[in-house]
């Protein structure tokens, strides 16, 4: 779900999702508005630095979904949409009992998604952005899990007074544009298929070490490959 402008950007990121197997029927086209367009400036240690316009990137509002669709899932996963429209995602989720996770990403520093955390089961954090809710006390809940990403140190989960970690799979770094969507994706299907916080872990450290092998955001990712990247 999300929006996109009406131009040929548009047509084109249809196209290619539509290629790649997505539904694409909760995508909306924001009339008269440019499709949001990111260049990403990789250095030559695979770090990215992002390049976009506003555009239409957030003209999808909650009421844009219908309650049959939620219904019929089991997982909402939510990134860096506007607090109001999270939040009211999160508790349609909540009141269906579908699993919610958050991964606000970058704009944690300046967008207020405490209601949000407190709707999420799972929320995905950088080292730097968990000890910032950590001491707002804003992760509390002791059935929550806080999945924290540490680069080349690896990667924990926290809970209740808990701590499961995983260390870094040894590749070579390429690109990290997209590893931590493709990490945040290796868990959820992880923990959804019934694996436990440890092998979840695993799954999503290797997916995410498989992302930063290629250049760009897309990455082809199987099972196979998974267990071939797996550390535990």
């Amino acid at each position: 779900m999300g929006s996109v402008g009406e131009d040929r950007y548009a047509e084109r990121a249809r196209r290619e999702l539509t290629a790649a197997g997505v539904d694409c029927s909760h995508v909306q086209t924001a009339a008269g508005e440019a499709t949001t367009i990111k260049y990403l400036v990789v250095d030559e240690d695979g770090e990215v630095m992002v390049l976009a316009n506003d555009g239409a990137n957030e003209a999808f509002a909650a009421d844009d979904l219908p309650e049959s669709t939620l219904s019929g899932a089991e997982h909402l996963h939510l990134t860096s949409q506007r607090p109001e429209t999270a939040l009211a995602l999160a508790e349609a989720a909540n009141t269906a009992g579908l699993s919610v996770s958050l991964d606000p990403g970058r704009r944690l520093d300046r967008r207020d998604y405490g209601a949000v955390l407190a709707c999420a089961d799972v929320v995905f954090l950088n080292a730097r952005e968990a000890d910032t809710v950590e001491a707002d006390g804003q992760l509390q809940a002791n059935d929550r899990l806080t999945v924290v990403k540490q680069g080349d140190d690896g990667a924990e989960v926290r809970w209740d007074g808990n701590v499961a970690s995983q260390p870094a799979c040894d590749v070579d770094v390429v690109d990290t544009t997209g590893a931590g969507d493709a990490f945040a994706a290796g868990f959820i299907a992880a923990r959804l298929d019934g694996a436990d916080h440890q092998a979840a872990l695993a799954v999503a450290n290797a997916c995410g070490a498989i992302a930063v092998q290629t250049v760009g955001a897309r990455t082809t990712i199987s099972w196979d490959d998974v267990e071939s990247h797996r550390t535990t």
